[in-house]
């Protein structure tokens, strides 16, 4: 299994955009990033030959599966442990085969930042005479919780007790462009998927 490793001091800070324990409505937000495999990138498809797009010419096929993140929280360090599966399909039951294939890492900010990005990959075994080959992988993120934690006003605006007879509590606090800023700045997401050529990335936006 290949690792990749972060240590970028990030996650998304805890909170609650609810007032008081009594809301039924609390909602809270976990310290640790969503992990998701973006539009486009989680499968790939080689063609032999390789400027072919027929049907006929697809030599192996992969897909990512069974992406899953496990947060552990210490004391000072929130640790995200990634893992995946890449399944895989080749066009003919021949001789024994090893293919390998390149994918990414990377934490994103606020949706559309890119803190960091790695590469690394899986090798697929296909065993004489069997079509299908599957691999695992996984990465690591490592974050100081110091870096977690959202600037104190903007933590009062979301938590503050709301009074149905007090105008401001008719405004949701997300309303506020520097709060929904700083919440933005506090949200991160780990995304997997695989590390595509222009062909690869036309032929699966096009499928």
């Amino acid at each position: 299994m290949s690792k990749v490793f972060f240590a970028a001091g990030l996650l998304v800070s805890a909170l609650t955009l609810a007032a008081c324990n009594r809301n039924p409505l609390l909602v809270k937000r976990s310290q640790c990033p969503a992990v998701a495999v973006p539009a486009y990138a989680g499968s790939v498809t080689r063609f032999d030959p390789a400027e072919s797009r027929n049907a006929d010419a697809i030599d192996v096929a992969a897909q990512l599966v069974n992406v899953s993140g496990q947060c552990i929280e210490g004391a000072e360090q929130l640790v995200s442990n990634i893992s995946f599966t890449v399944t895989a399909q080749r066009r003919q039951a021949g001789e024994a085969r090893e293919v390998y294939l390149p994918l990414f890492v990377a934490l994103v900010q606020g949706g559309n930042v890119l803190v960091s990005k790695q590469q690394t990959g899986v090798m697929l075994r296909f065993a004489e005479g069997q079509l299908r080959a599957e691999a695992s992988g996984g990465a690591r993120a490592d974050v100081q919780r110091s870096a977690t934690t959202l600037p104190a006003d903007v933590q009062e605006k979301l938590t503050q007790r709301r009074r149905p007879n007090r105008q401001e509590s008719l405004v949701d606090p997300m309303a506020n462009p520097q709060v929904r800023a700083a919440v933005r700045a506090a949200t991160f997401e780990v995304l997997v998927g695989f590390q595509l050529d222009d062909p690869s990335l036309a032929y699966n936006v096009g499928k």
